[in-house]
């Protein structure tokens, strides 16, 4: 390396290949409002690379904000400069650190994986690095890998003595805990590391989750309504925050606070959400509104379906694809479906769609459902309720097939098996409220 000093270093202890004090201050406020999910992080790494152009890692980072909105061109941009200057001037870490994130930003993720994992051995406290893979919308979740809840807590498990008692850490392996199935240590954990830093909106969203797996829904409530004053519209996680507020609304059957919601924060007019973000909880929580058997009002999916086709015209990640499937099932729209389906089985024949058979299966059932043909809608979904977990997304996510192949078995007939399935979920989550069924039950 040549042409600048290592007297930076991250907040990790990890040094930074820049001679500005400015462009190493504003790199590490920019990295701790990056893993917290908070507002300013853009700002905060755009200050890096004023007061240093050629400081690579602050170029790889935004490149990485801009690929959370899909600003394609503008993060592939970044991602090249950043690959050329640390060629030029930087470490060995720095070097692979870059690759990783491009990678990513690129969407070449099997490779971005396989480099992350390799980088993480080598130097497990590169924090930006090692977020790559964690949360419900990381390389292992869309790696189409069945057991990535448990590749999440084992990579966390292994490099958990390098963090100690570190807010963020402990939030994110907490959360990979509590999707895993151990739910009470995983709320312990997450709750410990968002006591450290309330200003952490994906603490916040972790300690959400558990609170979700275990039912405290009342509790939930409380949280976000506390909490969430002191978060910015603009926040990446703000709108899909109060989406977990819709959801504990659900389970009580009230229809009307949960479009409130809607109507706030996460109709199309009104978001400021990533883009994956607007199609999933859009989508999901219009969905899981007509399926729990309230009105949803026509117009609401047609103006969401309207946006969602602008920010994913074209089959994409499995995750997006199913709830893409939701809006043209909804919508009726055949033709949307018949062209996306056409690529995912493509894809699947092609042997390029780690996901497998279950990514068509959900479509073709969702679509069955919303003609209500429930018999044909359980038909597809029985044999891969359990790949579901390929695709993606979280526990709470994902939920939503199997809340809509329940009620496709009660609105065919088969009580015996809803009411089982019921059951199950009921010795998961015993403060689970069921006001959400009565409409269909009825």
């Amino acid at each position: 390396m040549t042409g600048a000093t290592m007297a930076h270093q991250d907040r990790y202890g990890l040094p930074l290949s820049t001679a500005s004090d400015a462009a190493a201050s504003a790199y590490r406020e920019g990295v701790d409002l990056l893993l917290a999910g908070w507002t300013g992080t853009a700002e905060a790494l755009e200050r890096a690379t004023e007061a240093d152009p050629d400081f690579a890692l602050a170029h790889i980072a935004r490149a990485r904000v801009h690929s959370f909105y899909q600003q394609g061109e503008l993060a592939r941009k970044r991602a090249g400069l950043a690959r050329e200057l640390v060629a030029k001037r930087g470490t060995e870490r720095e070097r692979s650190h870059v690759e990783a994130l491009a990678l990513g930003v690129e969407g070449r993720l099997p490779e971005a994986l396989a480099v992350t994992l390799k980088h993480v051995e080598t130097w497990p406290r590169d924090a930006v690095v090692l977020a790559l893979p964690l949360g419900a919308f990381g390389l292992f979740a869309f790696s189409g890998m069945a057991d990535h809840d448990r590749a999440r807590q084992d990579l966390c498990a292994s490099v958990a003595h390098h963090y100690g008692e570190d807010w963020w850490f402990l939030t994110l392996y907490g959360w990979a805990i509590t999707e895993n199935g151990d739910v009470a240590r995983g709320r312990a954990m997450t709750e410990r590391g968002f006591g450290l830093k309330r200003e952490n909106a994906h603490g916040a969203h972790a300690v959400l989750h558990a609170m979700f797996e275990d039912g405290s829904i009342d509790e939930a409530d409380r949280l976000i309504d506390e909490w969430i004053g002191g978060y910015d519209r603009s926040g990446i996680l703000h709108g899909h925050i109060r989406w977990h507020q819709a959801l504990g609304a659900l389970e009580y059957g009230n229809a009307a606070r949960a479009l409130a919601i809607y109507a706030d924060v996460l109709q199309p007019s009104m978001t400021q959400a990533p883009p994956l973000n607007v199609i999933s909880d859009g989508a999901s929580l219009l969905w899981r509104l007509s399926a729990y058997g309230h009105a949803v009002p026509k117009e609401l999916w047609t103006e969401a379906d309207a946006a969602a086709q602008k920010l994913f015209p074209k089959s994409s990640i499995p995750f997006a694809d199913v709830h893409m499937a939701l809006f043209a099932a909804a919508t009726q729209d055949r033709d949307a479906l018949a062209a996306r389906l056409a690529v995912i089985e493509q894809r699947l024949a092609d042997g390029k769609l780690p996901a497998g058979p279950v990514v068509p299966a959900i479509c073709r059932a969702m679509t069955a459902f919303a003609d209500e043909d429930f018999a044909a809608c359980v038909r597809e979904l029985t044999p891969v309720l359990t790949d579901v977990v390929r695709i993606g997304g979280s526990h709470a996510q994902r939920e939503l097939i199997e809340d809509t192949f329940v009620v496709a078995l009660m609105r065919s007939g088969e009580l015996a098996r809803a009411r089982a399935m019921l059951d199950a979920r009921l010795h998961r989550r015993p403060s689970l409220r069921d006001a959400r069924w009565q409409a269909t039950l009825q």
